[in-house]
């Protein structure tokens, strides 16, 4: 079931457009990849965790620790794949957020799911969660094997246009956005479905499309000017 889990009038005003559509979604407004139909797909979901401070809303996001196997390196909404005993996609985004950030699942309000997703290089059926956090707790990585770093990155600094550009990998034909906010080289599956959250919400603002670079250029600019050393290859591709 996808769509808003709660009444909108109990929304803060600011997220009540993006609760409001949720209903009206389906899986083309974020991608167009699709699961083959010999293929088994594994159940995932992630936590669109959103707050609010002085400066507006932002997103609680995290970067993955280098050594993992998959998507090593890069930055994500929490979450994971699907357990037994997880109580649906709710269950899987509010369990693995605590894993993951240390977040305090009974300060989080979830208000919406989101059509699923399919993830090519990891074979994951994605169910995005959309939630509110009412009572902020503190976050923090809980296990530096898995995750490298927390943040709570603000809305306004995803949408400033000097943030904003898109990557492409020569000769595969894809191409996507990328937010550089926070120390963070936000792309791949997190940037895309960020993107069409900003402007589905009414937050985006005018940026420049036609700044397409090489990723892998990209990347290296912005570890360089990190002092970090990544691999984009590390743990398959977007």
């Amino acid at each position: 079931m996808t769509g808003p889990l709660v009444d909108l009038d109990t929304v803060p005003e600011w997220l009540r457009p993006l609760v409001e559509i949720s209903g009206t979604l389906d899986s083309r407004t974020f991608t167009r990849f699709r699961p083959p139909a010999d293929r088994a797909t594994r159940p995932a979901a992630v936590l669109i965790l959103l707050g609010e401070d002085e400066r507006g809303p932002d997103v609680l996001l995290l970067r993955r620790a280098d050594t993992l196997g998959s998507h090593a390196g890069q930055v994500a909404f929490p979450g994971g794949v699907a357990d037994a005993g997880d109580d649906g996609p709710v269950g899987t985004a509010l369990r693995e957020a605590e894993e993951e950030t240390g977040v305090d699942p009974a300060g989080v309000r979830p208000v919406a799911v989101l059509p699923e997703l399919f993830v090519p290089v990891s074979g994951f059926a994605v169910t995005p969660v959309l939630a509110h956090w009412e009572k902020p707790s503190p976050v923090r990585p809980v296990d530096f094997a898995e995750t490298a770093a927390v943040a709570r990155v603000s809305v306004a600094d995803l949408t400033d246009p000097a943030n904003r550009y898109q990557v492409t990998r020569p000769g595969s034909g894809w191409q996507g956005p990328v937010f550089e906010v926070h120390g963070l080289f936000v792309w791949g599956f997190t940037a895309g479905l960020l993107s069409v959250l900003l402007a589905l919400a009414g937050w985006e603002r005018d940026w420049d499309r036609s700044d397409v670079r090489d990723l892998e250029v990209a990347l290296s600019a912005h570890e360089t000017r990190l002092g970090t050393v990544h691999d984009p290859d590390a743990g398959g591709r977007e």
